[in-house]
């Protein structure tokens, strides 16, 4: 009885040594980030908030293990050697997992530093998609290769789970090849998302063309890439895709684009009044950056002139307005001024016969 008693007073001991160690980690991390808020406070930098954003949280982990590290030696627990072994296990997976953790978060610290100083959400982006995909997709990996690593770390801290990496490593083999040949897959996407980061065929926010759907590059992974379509539904497609596949891409070197509305009148419609309409219709138009416009008629058919009008705008979302506008009001303006001027279907009586007078050849019979 004597000697249980002396044991748990042992455990009692060790243990309420471990949690003041725990209480000092936690105590300090407070002092620290109320330090840090009121710097934030008073400089307001992007730094600042970026470090109590993303790393508070890590830190509040690995300050209390890293004090039960220091501050607990082994020697100085009056436990079994098996129960030391154990919580020097136990600590050193806390600590690698809060470290892994604090590297994630600080590579969301350096994706506030490095955007700051981009914004995406103006007209002319290009060079912000650039860097915010080359950030996010650099970002992904790093978190990938510190997951890998920090499982790594973690299994190598028990000795049956090296024991089992070391056998399988082993008579790795055949099996090694299937898995290899079962992943290529993925391995292809890996690579293909290491491809896209450095010569940027697609870039976050891009407007694209793919498999017959318009949208906008909303997320890009390592291994997918999710495109916004208009109508709120949303493409996944394999970022191999993007590489193996031809696609339109509007927003490549510039946000800014042509668009072109189609009209179909009669011959007798006078051009250049159009050509006229069409100037004021872009004047007065707030989606028209005011840089190209061009009227062309295009090609003469049976019945109908094609005339085509040409104009620019700063965004493909701008671009789809201004051509509902213009094709609008130009059908209204040739409705009201030329009505005469809307396609006709001509024919001619001649000899009693109902004649089509752009293929000359005969119809209905007369009376």
């Amino acid at each position: 009885m004597e000697q249980l008693l002396q044991d748990l007073e042992a455990y009692l001991w060790s243990f309420g040594f471990i949690a003041a160690a725990i209480i000092i980690g936690l105590f300090v991390h407070y002092i620290v980030f109320q330090a840090v808020r009121r710097i934030a406070r008073r400089r307001n930098q992007v730094l600042d908030k970026s470090v109590l954003k993303h790393l508070r949280a890590p830190l509040r982990l690995l300050m209390p293990m890293l004090a039960v590290r220091i501050s607990v030696p082994a020697h100085s627990l009056n436990l079994p050697a098996e129960t030391v072994d154990y919580l020097a296990i136990v600590i050193s997976t806390f600590i690698i997992i809060s470290v892994a953790w604090l590297l994630i978060r600080l590579t969301g610290v350096l994706e506030d530093i490095i955007l700051q100083r981009y914004k995406i959400d103006v007209a002319d982006n290009l060079e912000a998609r650039k860097i915010f995909t080359q950030v996010d997709i650099v970002r992904k990996i790093l978190i990938f290769v510190i997951c890998i690593f920090a499982l790594a770390a973690v299994l190598m801290n028990f000795e049956n789970f090296r024991q089992i990496g070391t056998s399988l490593l082993a008579s790795a083999g055949v099996a090694g090849l299937i898995i290899g040949f079962a992943a290529q897959r993925t391995i292809a996407n890996v690579l293909a998302g290491f491809q896209i980061a450095l010569t940027q065929p697609i870039r976050i926010d891009d407007v694209v063309i793919v498999e017959n759907e318009w949208g906008r590059i909303e997320e890009i992974t390592l291994t997918y890439v999710v495109v916004a379509i208009w109508d709120m539904r949303r493409l996944v497609l394999p970022i191999s895709y993007f590489i193996e596949q031809p696609f339109q891409n509007w927003t490549r070197t510039s946000a800014d684009i042509l668009g072109t509305v189609f009209l179909y009148v009669d011959y007798t419609v006078p051009i250049d009044e159009i050509r006229r309409e069409l100037a004021r219709i872009l004047k007065e138009s707030e989606h028209w950056d005011g840089k190209v416009w061009r009227l062309h008629t295009t090609d003469a058919k049976e019945h109908t002139v094609e005339i085509r009008a040409l104009m620019s705008a700063p965004d493909s979302g701008a671009a789809w307005e201004l051509r509902c506008e213009v094709r609008e009001k130009m059908i209204d303006f040739i409705q009201k001024k030329y009505p005469e001027g809307l396609p006709k279907f001509r024919t001619e009586v001649r000899n009693g016969f109902l004649i089509d007078s752009t293929k000359s050849t005969r119809l209905r019979g007369g009376k």
